[in-house]
């Protein structure tokens, strides 16, 4: 009896230990880390309903930032930019920028000039693609053709086959004298070591690893990844868009079948603003890490083109969420129609509203989702959103080829936005990401062409279709909901 009355002292204590720890980071929570509420009453619901669980939870995904990482991810300026940048306003105001559409991007430029430092560029050729092997051969092929230097940032960098096969062509490239760098996310490629790159390393190429883990075998830090997605080739090729490396994105995964995505290849002084940005993560890698500007990686372009377009990037270490106050400007100044394509939907008040007011005001507001889903959870609270907005009037469609993972949005024929942020509270806020603000009619109306011939192979969601899901996906889709802001 003593052992026994001995264990339920120890099960009592421990309980009222954890109890007591509860209490603390949730009082932490709520008055100290200045979360949004929405967050904060998520993060409250998950430590006193599961405490044991909520506790580790909150420990992977829940701690914010440490100032030490933000200093050292701060951008450092760049010599003469401002002087752009300031340039580049006033020229906005006056009407001098001579672009197309300028009224209707107007205030959406000054916005990202004036809070992102996202200059505008006028005379860029842009190359769309939606089909994983038609971007890789691209790829291949540019590689292939570098004189000088490839840079290449991944959120996931796998080593299947055509990983094998793109590291095989960058290691080819190094021996020839052509400068390489990768930099991939260490939990998105949480199974690459830097060994893995042995023999690129051997032939003169760099690799880092963006906020790897403290850990040998797990990585603590779930939040704040870099989530971009950015190949820059001798200063003149730009990639950016949805796709990352691996063989799902080549169809070649029978749980997701067939791949559709949205990328772009670059050419023009657009591509400078993703040499910058690389550059930016490339240093923020290690502390030791200097890659300086050099005239060689900002050659002069002699590329025309006809895209007005500005490079806009979001991450924690931003006093703005630059890629969703974007977005919701587009909504906002749709006059016909806005489109979106995101594989997570998971908006917060400001874009929900963004979207009824849009949809309330006429505008034929049409968002397309997966059908299934990639992370249980995020896909229910998908699918509660995207209801709550079908029932507003917008139409939501399931698309059934597959897996869609393309980020995009398009309002009537003049503004276009393709790149890495989903739209949810992981992209607007936590991960680094970014995206191209086109403004140009030619590439939105082509954009707008691919998202109609998606809807061949899409179901939409009906109110009859949506009332009729079983209690228990109610269920799941509720609790999905109450923990949105943190998923």
């Amino acid at each position: 009896m003593t052992d026994f009355y001995l264990y339920l002292f120890k099960s009592s204590t421990i309980s009222a230990i954890l109890l007591v720890v509860n209490i603390i980071l949730a009082i932490t929570i709520i008055f100290l880390e200045r979360k949004k509420p929405s967050a904060a009453w998520a993060w409250v619901f998950v430590l006193f309903f599961l405490p044991y669980i909520g506790f580790i939870l909150y420990l992977f995904i829940g701690k914010p930032l440490r100032q030490k990482h933000l200093r050292r991810w701060m951008p450092k300026d760049s010599i003469g930019i401002q002087e752009m940048i300031d340039d580049q306003k006033a020229r906005v105001l006056k009407d001098e920028l001579n672009i197309e559409n300028f009224e209707n991007a107007r205030e959406l430029i000054h916005m990202n000039l004036q809070t992102n430092n996202a200059l505008v560029t006028k005379n860029n050729h842009v190359e769309l693609f939606n089909d994983g092997h038609e971007k890789f051969d691209a790829l291949l092929r540019d590689i292939a053709n570098a004189t000088d230097h490839i840079h290449v940032q991944y959120y996931i960098f796998k080593l299947d086959g055509i990983g094998k096969k793109i590291t095989a062509a960058l290691i080819e490239r190094a021996k020839a004298g052509v400068e390489v760098r990768i930099l991939y996310d260490a939990l998105g490629s949480r199974n690459v070591r830097k060994r893995h790159f042995k023999e690129l390393i051997q032939a003169g190429g760099e690799v880092e690893v963006f906020f790897p883990s403290i850990l040998p075998l797990i990585n603590p830090r779930m939040n704040y990844r870099n989530h971009r997605k950015i190949v820059v080739i001798d200063g003149q090729i730009g990639y950016i868009g949805g796709f990352n490396v691996g063989d799902e994105y080549l169809g070649l995964d029978k749980k997701f079948g067939y791949w559709r995505d949205t990328h772009m290849r670059i050419q023009g002084a657009a591509v400078h603003a993703l040499q910058a940005r690389f550059m930016l993560d490339w240093n923020q890698a290690g502390n030791s890490l200097d890659l300086s500007f050099a005239p060689h990686y900002f050659p002069a372009h002699y590329i025309t083109g006809d895209v007005a377009m500005q490079i806009v990037s979001s991450g924690p270490d931003t006093p703005y969420s630059s890629i969703e106050n974007s977005y919701i400007k587009m909504i906002l100044q749709a006059k016909r129609y806005v489109y979106i394509q995101s594989p997570y939907f998971i908006p917060d008040e400001a874009f929900l509203e963004a979207v009824r007011i849009a949809v309330l005001s006429g505008i034929d507001v049409r968002i397309m989702i997966p059908d299934k889903p990639d992370h249980p959870f995020v896909y229910m609270a998908t699918c509660s959103y995207a209801g709550d907005l079908m029932e507003s009037g917008a139409k939501v469609y399931h698309y059934a080829n597959g897996f869609i993972h393309s980020k995009v949005v398009l309002i009537d024929d003049q503004i276009a936005s393709v790149g890495t942020a989903n739209v949810d509270n992981r992209s607007f806020r936590l991960n680094f990401e970014v995206n191209g603000f086109m403004y140009n009619e030619k590439i939105t109306k082509e954009l707008a062409d691919m998202f109609h011939e998606d809807l061949n192979v899409c179901v939409e969601m009906t109110k009859e279709s949506y009332e009729s899901r079983s209690l228990w996906v109610k269920f799941k889709e509720s609790v999905s909901r109450m923990l949105s802001p943190i998923l």
